[in-house]
C-alpha cells in the first residue's frame, strides 16, 4: 500500500480546511443530497464528501457507508487531493498502490474509486466528492463532466456563510 502523499503547502492546507468551520459538525441536507444524487446517478452503492484532516478523512456526508471517519494513512481521497483533476482507480485490486490497501482486502472491498478534489477559496484542495463502488468501473469525459458539476455544487456550499453551523 502506498500511503497518500503529503502536500508541501499541508500547514496552509490545513488552515484552510480548519477555516471553514465544518468539520465535526452534523449532517446538513445540502450536502447530503448531492451524495444521495451523485451515489443515484452513477449506479454506486457509495458517496462521499470527505474532508482531509491531519490524520483522518471525516465524511461531512455519506451515502452507503456507516463509519463517518477513516484514517488519512489509508484513505484514497488524501491521495486525491494532491492534484488538481478527478483521481481515478478503475480496479484497485490491481493497482500495486492500492491492492493490499484495508479498504480493499476489507470493508468496504473497495474496487473503483473516482475523487473529484474540493478547492478551498484560497485554491487549497480540502477533500473531495467521492464515489466508490465495490466492483470494478471505468468513467467516460461525459461521467466525468457530471462529477466535476457535482463537485462544484458541493465547493459552493462549502464556502457559503454558516457552512456547518
Amino acid at each position: 500500500m502506498t500511503p497518500a502523499p503529503i502536500p508541501a503547502e499541508e500547514h496552509e492546507r490545513l488552515a484552510a480546511l480548519r477555516a471553514l468551520l465544518i468539520l465535526d459538525t452534523p449532517p446538513e441536507e445540502r450536502f447530503d443530497r448531492v451524495v444521495r444524487f451523485a451515489a443515484n446517478e452513477f449506479d454506486c452503492p457509495i458517496a462521499l464528501v470527505s474532508l482531509i484532516d491531519e490524520n483522518r478523512q471525516w465524511f461531512k456526508a455519506r451515502v452507503g457507508l456507516d463509519v463517518c471517519e477513516t484514517g488519512r494513512d489509508i484513505s484514497f481521497c488524501g491521495h486525491a487531493v494532491v492534484g488538481d483533476s478527478i483521481f481515478v482507480i478503475e480496479n484497485a485490486s490491481a493497482d500495486e498502490r492500492f491492492a493490499d490497501n484495508p479498504l480493499v482486502t476489507g470493508a468496504p472491498f473497495i474496487r473503483f474509486y473516482a475523487g473529484a478534489p474540493l478547492a478551498a477559496a484560497d485554491g487549497h484542495r480540502v477533500g473531495t466528492l467521492c464515489l466508490i463502488d465495490t466492483k470494478p468501473r471505468q468513467l467516460d469525459a461525459t461521467d466525468l463532466a457530471i462529477l466535476a458539476s457535482l463537485r462544484d455544487l458541493v465547493a459552493e456550499e462549502l464556502l457559503l456563510p454558516g457552512a456547518g453551523q
